[in-house]
């Protein structure tokens, strides 16, 4: 919730209560809760991008998915897809849930890789719930010299 005073037209049910705001929230009513939920699981997919001599390496924290259930992509020759769905634990009519913090649902990262990548040789493992997707580099071409001689 946004934490705008109440000049935008939110009422405060307790001035000294900051948990009691009822303010105005510009994004109120364009989420349902599920789709909230959604949103979350789909930015939720960490990952780190590091760049060494030889080529990018992407690494993925996806925990509790099988490589099934991932996808690795190459789009339009320099663009890196990683998507998949993690899906909703069944519920039980019986179950009480206490807490439920775990997302589910889809997620997607996209990332413009530099001229160097060689995308057709792109490689990834999963292992322990972290993907590793290795993108080799060109070699880095050298500029040719041509020493010339000097008249006179």
């Amino acid at each position: 919730m946004s934490l705008v005073p109440s000049l935008f037209g939110g009422r405060r049910s307790n001035v000294f209560d900051p948990f009691s705001l009822d303010a105005w929230d510009p994004f109120e009513g364009l989420f349902t809760p599920s789709s909230a939920r959604d949103v979350a699981a789909f930015t939720n997919a960490r990952v780190d991008w590091k760049e060494t001599p030889e080529a990018h390496v992407f690494k993925a924290d996806l925990p509790g998915l099988k490589k099934e259930e991932v996808k690795v992509e190459v789009e339009d020759k320099n663009i890196l897809q990683i998507s998949g769905e993690r899906s909703k634990e069944n519920e039980e009519k019986n179950d009480k849930w206490h807490r439920m913090e775990r997302g589910s649902g889809k997620f997607m990262r996209r990332f413009k890789l530099p001229e160097n990548a060689k995308m057709e040789e792109v490689k990834a493992t999963m292992e322990n719930g972290v993907l590793t997707v290795m993108v080799p580099k060109a070699p880095e071409k050298k500029p040719e010299v041509k020493s010339i001689d000097i008249s006179g």
